[in-house]
């Protein structure tokens, strides 16, 4: 069998994470921290490349880690148009609509398959993205709303849920994905809970439209009409309420942080807003996944939680308390998101899963009386 190297590059806001792996197995990774300064030197997401391109070269140099024999350059996708899951080669229209976050997402994580491709040209090699954050493969029950002409779509973590529930299907139940029903969970700055059915991620919350359970800097699903009072008595615009649902949500509105650990620290030495607070996320996540059992049914094979919060033995118990009477609950603590990047391009070089074509035509545009 032939033995593949592939170089995985995740730019995130404050960070940027690149790991090297022969096949399945990382040899190398590195986080790098950013500092909020340095990157206001950035009036745009697109004018950040050439810092991070040379910044992840020197890293590489500085460890001696050779680009020349890289079969694959995976870039965290972002800034495109609604697809499916999958595993999809960069080609020119995908870079046009990542430079200009077609999406109208503007997050770094655009700048994933501008710098594989950078990196593919120059040592010729191929480049891909794995899962983007703008997967949809929603069932039609799950779209329509009760405005006639607004539909639901979905932003989820969508490589580490899908990347989760893989593993978990071929680790532990000895299955393939496409063969299993889960309801899966990535619990970290951002809370995603979604349903899996015979290999397709076919129901879960707009996490950048502000669904889903409260986050440490998402304010998750609030009553309408309240928020428009809330509009109205403090005088805020479209804008400010979009941030709510990204940026000053959650924890940021309430006690002004985002650390989980922090607050939990905070709940331990009596802070009993703090203890609310906690309670109240985990609450709604809770919420959240019994809402999802009814989607599938009841048949769910597992809950399987992913995250940097699932840390929290705390988190992790109060859920299998209020959730496993539906299925067992298996918490995988951190993110498999480079690990997925690279297993999505080896199964394409093994012939496991054909690389699919980003089209720029999102995956649904609506129903036909729209």
């Amino acid at each position: 069998m032939k033995h593949y190297k592939v170089l995985a590059v995740n730019p995130g806001s404050t960070s940027t994470k690149i790991a090297l792996f022969q096949d399945e197995e990382c040899v190398y990774a590195k986080n790098v921290s950013h500092d909020a300064s340095e990157l206001a030197r950035f009036p745009t997401i697109p004018e950040q490349l050439p810092y991070r391109r040379d910044m992840i070269l020197g890293l590489l140099k500085e460890a001696e880690v050779s680009l020349e024999d890289i079969d694959v350059f995976v870039g965290r996708g972002g800034g495109l148009l609604a697809m499916e899951g999958g595993t999809y080669g960069v080609s020119e229209l995908m870079l046009d609509h990542a430079r200009r976050c077609a999406n109208g997402v503007i997050h770094p994580a655009a700048l994933g398959s501008q710098l594989a491709n950078e990196f593919a040209v120059k040592y010729g090699a191929k480049a891909m993205v794995v899962n983007p954050p703008d997967v949809d493969e929603l069932q039609d029950l799950a779209r329509m709303t009760g405005i006639k002409g607004v539909n639901r779509n979905v932003h989820l973590h969508a490589l580490n849920l899908k990347e989760t529930a893989i593993r978990h299907s071929k680790n532990v139940l000895n299955k393939k994905y496409e063969d299993c029903n889960y309801i899966v969970c990535h619990i970290g700055g951002g809370i995603s809970v979604s349903v899996h059915r015979g290999g397709r991620m076919i129901d879960g919350y707009d996490i950048v439209g502000g669904e889903g359970p409260m986050a440490p800097t998402r304010c998750g699903s609030v009553s309408v009409a309240d928020l428009l009072k809330y509009m109205e008595k403090n005088q805020l615009g479209v804008s400010e309420i979009k941030k709510l649902c990204t940026r000053t949500g959650g924890f940021v509105s309430h006690v002004g942080i985002s650390d989980a650990v922090e607050l939990t620290d905070r709940a331990g030495e009596g802070d009993s807003y703090a203890g609310m607070l906690w309670n109240t996320m985990i609450y709604q996540i809770g919420k959240c996944i019994g809402a999802m059992a009814a989607v599938l049914c009841g048949k769910v094979d597992g809950i399987l939680l992913g995250g940097g919060m699932v840390h929290s033995g705390d988190l992790v118990e109060q859920i299998i308390k209020s959730c496993s009477f539906i299925a067992p609950v298996t918490a995988y603590p951190g993110e498999f998101e480079m690990e997925a990047m690279a297993a999505g391009a080896i199964r394409v070089l093994n012939g496991e899963e054909n690389l699919k074509e980003y089209t720029g035509e999102p995956v649904w545009s609506g129903f036909e009386w729209d």
